[in-house]
């Protein structure tokens, strides 16, 4: 265990390119091949940590500016991941959730109730936060092992599920992005986007980043709609002109920077890929296995990257709708685009009908973070990161339905609320699963050239 935190206190930067390394190694890449992958992968991460960071340290600080010109009165603030993850891995199922997770993994890839061969350690935490929720709602650690061990089967089978997305429209074939609230928030947008389809008029609104390019000549260009909406921002929070000129570059850097240094990642992982599928095709035909990586893959998109700027106000805005809420959005703000990314890629870059889904994704997620104040502020205070009287929640993971069907229906406390989430998430889930396998069903059948 402690070579195991040894590793984890690496953080994903340098835990990946370990795991990416080692993992090339033993499908014969050789040393070479092998250190190079993990350490392009491993500057990638780098990467995305320095845009993120900019954009939490910028973003973040304009989205707090706003919510308090504002009043809101929402006085329970949102630690966001970089806040919630450490209590994951503090807690007693920290590091017990990875080999837990590799096993729930191997197991589900042996009986082929999964394609997805998880490599992402890191994002293991989302399994763990739940199975620690679960064993501070319940008081009982073996339920906590079973909330880690339920979260990680409907993971890797979301990462199957969403395969088709991840393929077609971000083209991240062989890949597969099981984890976190991109993930878990995607099955929301399958049902509406078929409904919307339904709808006369709207089904032909379409607008993405290149349309409105097209009409807009060069100021449609993704760098000058990063820059606006940095300057609104900047505006809202009551930032004066020049400030608000800095936060509109530094946007419109984010637009530019993320895509590169996503594909630094994929340059790494492309040799790792082929090797793999290789030595699948060999040993396993047919059977069309993919590697499960972080979300921010899904960043470099230019119409995630815009969705997600236009979701910081939008999501104070419906925090202040939600009934009874008193979660402020900060932490979480400037990583909007890993809520609503899957959205875009079922939408087909469509950010009409991604803010629609979009907004239904972030009221359902600050409405159930709110229920669960009270259960992240006592895990973490057990594992030291939050003092007494002090009252914390976050977007990401205590927003997560599937962490809190799991703790509130385990002890019972089963309100009308819960009964609604139940319902609509698991209509959803149920709906995306039954909508994307018979598309696989028809393309496999297509493919053998049979009508």
């Amino acid at each position: 265990m402690a070579i195991i935190q040894y590793i984890v206190d690496l953080g994903a930067s340098v835990m990946l390119p370990i795991v990416i390394m080692i993992l090339g190694l033993l499908l014969g890449q050789g040393i070479g091949k092998s250190l190079r992958s993990g350490i392009t992968i491993g500057i990638g991460f780098v990467g995305i940590g320095l845009v993120i960071s900019l954009l939490t340290d910028n973003l973040g600080a304009a989205a707090e500016a706003m919510a308090k010109n504002f009043n809101l009165g929402l006085n329970v603030v949102d630690l966001g991941w970089p806040g919630t993850s450490p209590m994951a891995w503090g807690s007693d199922l920290g590091l017990i959730a990875i080999p837990i997770a590799i096993v729930v993994n191997i197991i589900m890839l042996v009986f082929k109730m999964t394609k997805v061969v998880n490599v992402d350690i890191w994002n293991i935490w989302h399994m763990a936060f739940t199975g620690a929720i679960v064993q501070v709602a319940t008081g009982n650690f073996y339920l906590g092992i079973l909330g880690v061990v339920v979260h990680a089967v409907i993971a890797y089978k979301l990462g199957d599920m969403f395969g088709q997305v991840t393929d077609d429209y971000f083209g991240l074939e062989g890949i597969s992005i099981p984890h976190g609230s991109s993930a878990y928030m995607g099955v929301f947008a399958a049902p509406i986007d078929d409904l919307i389809e339904k709808i006369p008029g709207v089904n032909k609104i379409n607008i993405t980043s290149e349309k409105i390019e097209e009409k807009l000549g060069v100021l449609g260009q993704p760098t000058i709609v990063g820059a606006v909406l940095g300057f609104i921002i900047g505006l809202l929070a009551k930032y004066s002109v020049a400030d608000s000129l800095q936060l509109a570059i530094q946007m419109a850097a984010v637009m530019v920077l993320m895509p590169m240094v996503v594909k630094l990642i994929m340059e790494g992982l492309i040799p790792i890929s082929e090797a793999a599928r290789k030595l699948l095709d060999k040993h396993f035909k047919g059977s069309e296995l993919k590697i499960g990586l972080d979300p921010a893959l899904l960043l470099g998109d230019s119409q995630v990257i815009a969705a997600s700027l236009l979701f910081v106000p939008l999501t104070i805005l419906i925090a202040v709708i939600v009934p009874g809420n008193q979660v402020l959005p900060f932490g979480d703000l400037a990583t909007m685009g890993f809520f609503i990314a899957i959205a875009v890629g079922v939408h087909k870059g469509n950010l009409f009908r991604t803010l629609i889904s979009g907004s239904v994704i972030m009221y359902v997620t600050i409405w159930i973070s709110n229920q669960m104040i009270n259960l992240q502020t006592q895990l973490g205070q057990n594992v030291g990161l939050v003092a007494q009287g002090e009252r914390v929640s976050s977007l990401d993971q205590a927003g997560s339905p599937i962490t809190y069907l799991l703790a509130k229906g385990i002890t019972l406390e089963t309100g009308f609320g819960f009964f609604i989430i139940f319902f609509v998430y698991i209509t959803c889930f149920v709906y995306t699963f039954i909508k994307y396998k018979r598309q696989t069903l028809y393309i496999e059948i297509d493919g053998e050239g049979v009508e």
